[in-house]
């Protein structure tokens, strides 16, 4: 069954991570980087486990996160963020991971200062609540700033005039990728629809512009969304079915990454009569007599019964990667780590994703 760059193959669509300098990509590759996935497939993990990925051989890369829940710091051991780009992590050959922690508050003041020079009185609306209000009655504009901080990371070179956002030609990005922890699968592609979002916002002015902007990023060949899995039906039919939205969206998809994979410890035969129940439970009563085990017959049920657990898991397992399949996309697999995820887990994720593929 294809994975991994198999699959990528098999869909003529192969996007490689960097094997040298990220910076030395074309200016056609994927630059944005957005990564989201189900409730409790390790979203957050992929999307450090990419950024660290990307910045290996000397690329520099922003990771930003979106959501509030400071998942990022806790995974690498450091203090929750700030709303500020500062580095979090080395990759090897001389890359770096800086992370930043967007909220929408801070990205409207941010906003406000750059094309307004009004950073004062964003400061006295903040106090007043009056961005909390205006960003709850319109969730639309949240998603707007949240967005257009990550996009404007993506286009913004050494030499920029940061007032007014505007390029000043010369210098090279700031950023060689910039990889986004976004919201879940089934709020994916909301979010990422900006002018959708805003159309009931403001047809022309200032903010309809800088969704304008934001959108231009997002619907073009830098930008790819990428789906995080694991073998278990209802993640992986929201990936099935997210991926549909974000191509009716116009929207391109990236790879899905299935995370949190099981190792094989029995030959397909093996699994397969397991799962029909023919373990040779016999066999297995001699042999742990051989070794000298006591109650080797209790011993050898046990067993047994795992083994056909296992199998059937297995099965189970095989009938969803032929599912991710039909979706035609790259896809990679992420093994399951016990003890859980911290910064060395994270450097040896990374590897794992550059030896694939993305």
């Amino acid at each position: 069954m294809p994975t991994g760059t198999h699959a990528a193959a098999r869909s003529g669509r192969e996007h490689k991570l960097p094997g040298v300098s990220a910076r030395d990509r074309d200016a056609e590759a994927v630059r944005l980087h957005v990564v989201t996935g189900k409730g409790g497939t390790g979203k957050t993990t992929v999307a450090a486990s990419l950024a660290l990925a990307l910045a290996a051989g000397g690329g520099t890369v922003l990771l930003v996160e979106v959501e509030g829940r400071q998942g990022i710091a806790r995974l690498f051991g450091t203090r929750p963020l700030p709303y500020e780009e500062r580095p979090i992590a080395d990759a090897p050959g001389g890359g770096r991971v800086c992370a930043l922690a967007a909220d929408a508050e801070s990205a409207l003041l941010e906003y406000l200062e750059m094309f307004y020079g009004m950073r004062r009185a964003g400061q006295l609306l903040t106090r007043f609540g009056a961005v909390d209000f205006a960003t709850t009655v319109a969730p639309g504009m949240r998603d707007v700033l949240l967005t257009g901080k990550a996009t404007e990371a993506v286009r913004r070179r050494a030499s920029e005039r940061r007032r007014g956002g505007r390029d000043a030609g010369g210098g090279r990005h700031v950023y060689d990728a910039v990889v986004m922890d976004a919201p879940p699968t089934g709020r994916i592609a909301q979010f990422l629809n900006v002018n959708a979002e805003v159309a009931g916002l403001a047809r022309v002015g200032p903010v309809h512009n800088h969704a304008d902007k934001a959108m231009s990023t997002l619907r073009s060949a830098q930008t790819a969304v990428h789906f995080v899995t694991v073998l278990e039906e209802m993640p992986a039919q929201e990936t099935v079915d997210g991926i549909a939205e974000i191509h009716a969206a116009g929207l391109n998809v990236g790879s899905v990454i299935v995370n949190m994979v099981h190792s094989g410890f029995f030959d397909e035969p093996v699994l397969r009569e397991a799962a029909e129940g023919s373990v040779d439970t016999g066999a297995l009563v001699r042999g742990l007599k051989a070794a000298g085990l006591e109650d080797a017959e209790e011993t050898a049920h046990g067993l047994a019964q795992e083994m056909s657990e296992h199998a059937q898991r297995a099965s189970a397992e095989a009938a969803i990667r032929a599912r991710l399949d039909e979706v035609d996309r790259p896809r990679m697999e992420l093994p399951l780590l016990g003890g859980g995820v911290g910064p060395e887990e994270l450097h040896l994720l990374a590897e794992r994703l550059r030896e694939q593929g993305l």
